[in-house]
């Protein structure tokens, strides 16, 4: 199951589980689409896979299996391939 990581790696911009500017790569690095766009040129810096529109929950779906509150900031990881 998707953990829907509640932010941007790269510039820290929150991410609800509703968003539709939220990108992942297979391995869930979470990104906003501006900066899978820009800094990183659709690639992730952590693993070099590909971005995909992270998909949504349905709300009645998230009372039992919520979004995650953990946030990953690696804005130095980001930096470099811009």
């Amino acid at each position: 199951m998707l953990q829907l990581r509640p932010n941007c790696e790269c510039c820290n911009k929150d991410l609800p589980p509703d968003s539709t500017e939220a990108r992942i790569c297979s391995y869930e690095c979470t990104f906003c689409a501006t900066c899978v766009e820009t800094a990183l040129k659709g690639i992730c810096p952590n693993c070099g896979g590909e971005f995909a529109p992270r998909p949504r929950r349905p709300l009645n779906k998230l009372v039992k299996d919520p979004a995650s509150k953990e946030r990953i900031y690696k804005p130095s990881g980001c930096s470099r391939l811009a």
